[in-house]
């Protein structure tokens, strides 16, 4: 069995008018500057049993070309404000790879079809440390999306932040003193914590 990658992604969002301008994230705490932004077009789509087993174990089976992590993704429930992801090659065709599908088997190994396609017109910041280290990435997402089975286009704006390597080991205060420069530009709370389920209308 190929082995995937695995990592644990520990992130706040929030909701943006488009335009908004971007915080000054060096009034963070541990931050002292922020890269260029570097632009990503990611597409995604979003699988699921005809029950939804996988959303009913909180889980998440996406498709998804574009960015540096373009590929398999199972994404984990949220446990204590993080969800463990697991990330496996894209792969010469669109068939789910046995790989991935003796991971979710766990959760059900009934039919798979589409439930969602999420496309992502992303600019992705590095937020770093007096030493360069990597405090959070910092992403501007413009999130266009399709519910596959209801029929329903939806379309919104949001930020994301995600600890990095060098995040402090106070993520609560960090966090704390990002939602405060957030809102200071003019973000709010976002209204979801996922994409896939603000695409579906939860």
């Amino acid at each position: 069995m190929t082995e995937p990658t695995r990592f644990v992604e520990v992130e706040r969002k929030f909701d943006v008018d488009p335009g908004t301008p971007l915080p000054d994230w060096t009034a963070v705490p541990g931050v002292a500057s922020a890269t260029e932004g570097e632009e990503r077009h990611l597409d995604a789509l979003y699988l699921d049993t005809d029950d939804l087993a996988l959303a009913r174990a909180g889980v998440a089976l996406r498709r998804r070309t574009g960015g540096p992590d373009a590929g398999w993704h199972i994404k984990g429930p949220l446990v204590d404000g993080a969800r463990t992801e697991l990330g496996w090659p894209l792969g010469d065709t669109e068939e789910i790879p046995d790989a991935v599908a003796a991971e979710i088997a766990a959760c059900t190994t009934e039919p798979l079809r589409p439930l969602a396609r999420i496309v992502n017109d992303r600019t992705a910041y590095e937020l770093l440390d007096a030493d360069g280290g990597v405090v959070a990435e910092f992403v501007d997402d413009h999130v266009r999306t399709a519910d596959l089975r209801a029929g329903v286009d939806r379309e919104w704006h949001e930020w994301e932040i995600e600890l990095g390597p060098a995040a402090p080991a106070d993520r609560d205060a960090f966090f704390a003193a990002v939602a405060r420069a957030a809102t200071a530009a003019g973000a709010r709370s976002a209204s979801s914590a996922s994409k896939l389920a603000r695409a579906l209308g939860h």
